[in-house]
């Protein structure tokens, strides 16, 4: 069933096939779905992770963890998907820094406190979306359509436009967002109307403040994208 289903929309589908072909199959593929137990991968990765760098070997927990949500979703009957709780393999890699959700929920609670009303509005919308701070930044309302819950960034760094679908959280934060009459810019200065030049001191203040000195604005980012994964969402996607 699965790849089928995804031969139709991801382009590099032989990396799926690759990855089943040469770790997953040999190990599982006798194995009825609802007889592979959460200890049973625990074993596999690990013994993965003895001769492959983290990055290959979580490409290898996202794919399955993947497919069992898709099994669910199609009701092939299993209880629970066993990649439930699993952790991915953390990449010794200094500019990669993602956000467990213990840090996410300090982190809100310091830029609340912030003398900065709109650093609250900023960092949930970096988080919320993935997006760059500069595009947070000169966000204008005119580029949100929430009926169609679609972002249109048309000044990035990549020189292309680009939509970025909202989420609840997304949408949530936009409607609850104070607005300045006479002001096209969503996230502005409340004092000059205009998009903030630089957030660096309230940012620095916050991220202390919630003991993650550590952690940049761009880490943000990263962590959009692991929050999803982590979710069940394919590393595709």
């Amino acid at each position: 069933y699965y790849l089928p289903h995804i031969k139709g929309y991801k382009k590099s589908w032989d990396t799926d096939v690759s990855l089943l072909k040469n770790h997953l199959l040999p190990v599982l593929g006798k194995t009825h779905l609802d007889q592979i137990s959460k200890r049973d991968l625990v074993s596999l990765f690990a013994k993965h992770r003895q001769s492959h760098a983290p990055g290959s070997t979580n490409r290898v927990i996202i794919l399955l963890r993947y497919m069992f949500n898709c099994a669910r979703k199609w009701e092939i009957p299993i209880e629970k998907n066993p990649t439930h709780g699993i952790d991915l393999y953390p990449v010794n890699n200094v500019k990669e820094r993602y956000l467990s959700v213990e840090e996410a929920k300090r982190l809100f609670v310091a830029i609340d406190a912030s003398e900065s009303k709109m650093l609250g509005f900023i960092v949930r919308m970096l988080l919320f979306t993935g997006a760059r701070k500069n595009e947070v930044l000169n966000a204008r309302w005119a580029d949100f359509d929430l009926d169609r819950r679609l972002w249109t960034i048309e000044f990035n760094k990549t020189g292309k436009t680009r939509y970025v679908p909202l989420s609840d959280m997304a949408v949530d934060l936009l409607l609850s967002l104070p607005t300045i009459e006479g002001c096209d810019y969503a996230f502005a200065n409340p004092k000059t109307l205009k998009p903030y030049v630089h957030i660096f001191s309230s940012w620095e203040t916050a991220r202390k403040k919630a003991g993650l000195a550590d952690v940049r604005i761009h880490d943000l980012r990263h962590s959009f994208a692991s929050f999803l994964v982590n979710s069940g969402r394919s590393l595709y996607e």
